[in-house]
């Protein structure tokens, strides 16, 4: 599942569900530019998303931390290098204890080897964030330091911060971030109620348990899985249940702990207790997946009603005491493609007006600004035109504008 998360988060930019343009300060979905008038896209889509979420955190607790969170991940991994290469009670922390490196292990060579992995997992982790601003060969340009227009002159000293911060996270922080610092954590924590999933301890066979602390040891957040609250630091990865499984799988008997999901005592076998947590959920998804049905169907109406050009026309003059002659035409394509658009005026003769340019076409996403200049040959009066856009695709548009022309003095 980590794994997954990891490769999902260079899926999404890469498959272009999901990435931002920097140049042109805009949210690109499906390779479509998503702009604030594009409500249904932008509303839906995060009306989808923070619904799920809630569900999610009120049903599983804190499990994105255990089961998908990059900072546990990596974390998790700092750990295994580092049990491997200095031995199983070399554990980082910053509370104040000295790690304690096997003697057979504390080897320059050791050291050196985990100092590489650890800064070879940054620099990957580092990556990631560009995925999402940057195409793919662009970022082969950064790798391997080639020029690049595209690239932000200051990237690179900006990628080696973000190294940097990562480096010292998992050398160093690792797990202390997910205790004591993490406030997603603590936002999750708002959505958890008594029936939740969380950890369970069978107490009637506590006698099993006794001078045994596996699951303690194998808890890298340093709580009793056998004592786990509403509000505590569990985060629901499982490693506890596993260690006690494998324990008592050596004396043929099955582990005392489990997740469950209702009040926080053994409850094995009570149907009621089980009709209970049904109850629960039921009620959860009664409010919450209406909503979430809600914005899936919204940013799919958004995708399908969706306008691949834009077209505004709007005054260019500056002083606004003069007579206004000069308008500008503002054609956008927001689609990631070629596109050729045709521009034409009606309601005014030819030599009324000079326009830039009649044909206009993009390579890619982007905004060309014509000029059109309305000649002071016209009468006095108001004077209605209509500029019209149409593109090879079929897409068509008009923009109305009122020109006043003023009484010349005698």
């Amino acid at each position: 599942m980590q794994v997954s998360v990891l490769l999902l988060a260079v899926l999404i930019p890469l498959s272009g569900l999901l990435r931002i343009d920097p140049i042109a300060g805009a949210f690109v979905v499906l390779d479509r530019q998503i702009w604030w008038a594009d409500f249904f896209l932008v509303f839906g889509l995060w009306l989808s998303l923070a619904s799920s979420l809630v569900l999610m955190y009120s049903l599983v607790g804190t499990a994105f931390c255990g089961w998908a969170c990059p900072q546990n991940t990596l974390s998790e991994l700092a750990n295994r290098w580092t049990y491997k290469l200095l031995g199983k009670r070399a554990d980082v922390s910053i509370a104040g204890e000295k790690m304690k490196v096997a003697t057979g292990k504390d080897k320059w060579f050791n050291w050196t080897l985990l100092g590489l992995l650890l800064l070879i997992a940054s620099m990957l982790m580092a990556l990631i964030p560009l995925f999402y601003f940057y195409p793919p060969q662009v970022i082969w340009s950064f790798v391997t330091f080639q020029e690049d227009e595209r690239l932000a002159s200051s990237l690179h000293y900006i990628y080696a911060i973000f190294v940097l911060v990562i480096l010292v996270d998992i050398s160093f922080i690792r797990h202390f971030w997910c205790r004591f610092m993490c406030i997603y954590k603590v936002w999750q924590h708002g959505f958890k109620t008594r029936q939740t999933l969380h950890i369970a301890y069978d107490s009637t066979r506590a006698e099993s348990c006794e001078k045994c602390n596996y699951c303690n040891t194998s808890c890298f957040l340093g709580i009793d899985p056998r004592k786990t609250d509403i509000y505590d630091s569990c985060i629901n990865c499982g490693e506890c249940v596993d260690a006690c499984n494998r324990l008592q799988a050596k004396k043929g008997a099955s582990g005392l702990l489990r997740f469950e999901m209702g009040e926080r005592k053994n409850r094995s076998g009570n149907l009621r207790a089980l009709a209970t947590n049904l109850a629960s959920i039921s009620a959860r998804l009664n409010w919450t997946l209406p909503f979430a049905l809600l914005g899936l169907g919204m940013f799919v109406w958004g995708l399908v009603d969706y306008q691949h050009y834009h077209l505004a026309v709007y005054r260019a003059d500056t002083e606004h005491s003069s007579a206004i002659q000069d308008y500008r035409v503002a054609i956008s394509n927001k689609l990631y493609k070629k596109a050729a658009l045709s521009v034409s005026l009606e309601g005014l003769q030819q030599e009324d007006y000079r326009l830039s340019e009649s044909h206009v076409l993009f390579d890619t996403a982007g905004r060309v600004d014509l000029n059109l200049h309305i000649e002071s040959n016209l009468p006095a009066g108001l004077h209605s035109f209509i500029v019209r856009v149409e593109s090879q695709d079929g897409w068509r548009d008009s923009y109305r504008v009122q020109h006043f022309v003023e009484k010349r003095p005698s």
